[in-house]
């Protein structure tokens, strides 16, 4: 059978503890800190949405409950805000209530891995494509990066959203192997490396965080065993589905951040704020006060 051609469902891991955050994530589970005036979270799905995701699979953990309840209705809330006439910042707030049927929660038990993560999300995803979006990152553009590689997405391909970073710093990410000439907005894939030498990096292009991968990645993550740092790794299966099935590396036009880190969540802050009207020129001046 033929693979389908649409993506439907996406899969977003927020089990993790945050522990680059912390003491911020101690009591607040860290997707649902802020970036400006909105959760790290609503800029993932968003991006999911206008990608044409119809269904949301989130991989919960302990402690977060408040994902579950952020994304559906508040009635005292909403009804509040229609008793004051406090008509724009109603229709802001309901736009994070997901549709009824639009999303499933499903627990992550142990922190075994992205890829247990993943795995977890098997009976929901079914036997069709998917996308994965990690919420530690999220994306400054005209249009969003998950939107940018559905467009380049060819049924039964795989697809890894990366970047370019300075050669000297290629030990710090996990970079793609191209098969041949490493140009254009569309590569063939024949390997990945995570973090290797600045010597023997096979390129500078950076996996950041978005994923179309097809479901025959589940059997493989049912039977990866633990991997770098004693977890399986969504990068293991991904690199024994790529002697099968062909992988693409799609760079995209926008700005990454990777707010799981102190210093990029204060950046995506200011840089998401410089985006918006109502801040950017109180907040170039207030910046420049202090530099």
């Amino acid at each position: 059978m033929s693979s389908p051609s649409k993506i439907r469902k996406a899969v977003i891991p927020v089990a993790g503890f945050g522990t680059r955050v912390l003491p911020a994530t101690k009591s607040i589970p860290k997707e649902l800190l802020t970036v400006v005036d909105r959760p790290l979270i609503q800029y993932v799905v968003d991006e999911a949405r206008e990608a044409g995701i119809e269904h949301i699979v989130f991989v919960t953990g302990r402690g977060k409950g408040a994902i579950e309840d952020y994304f559906d209705h508040q009635v005292e809330l909403e009804s509040a805000l229609q008793a004051k006439n406090k008509t724009a910042i109603y229709n802001e707030t309901m736009q994070s209530v997901l549709p009824a049927g639009g999303c499933s929660f499903t627990r992550q038990q142990q922190p075994l891995g992205l890829g247990h993560a993943i795995w977890c999300a098997r009976d929901i995803v079914g036997d069709e494509p998917f996308a994965v979006l990690l919420p530690d990152v999220i994306v400054k553009g005209e249009k969003g990066c998950l939107k940018q590689m559905v467009d380049k997405y060819e049924a039964g391909a795989n697809i890894i959203a990366v970047e370019e970073v300075p050669h000297e710093d290629v030990n710090k990410y996990g970079i793609i192997a191209p098969k041949g000439d490493a140009t254009g907005s569309k590569i063939e894939m024949s390997g990945m490396v995570e973090k290797p030498d600045v010597d023997k990096a096979p390129s500078n292009l950076s996996i950041m965080g978005r994923y179309i991968l097809q479901p025959e990645v589940f059997g493989i993550l049912a039977n990866t065993g633990k991997g770098a740092g004693g977890e399986i790794q969504l990068t293991d299966a991904m690199a024994e589905l790529m002697n099968d099935q062909p992988f693409f590396a799609v760079t995209y036009e926008g700005e990454s951040h990777d707010c799981g880190s102190k210093l990029g969540f204060v950046k995506a802050n200011i840089a998401f704020a410089m985006g918006r009207d109502e801040f950017a020129s109180d907040l170039k001046d207030w910046i420049k006060s202090y530099v």
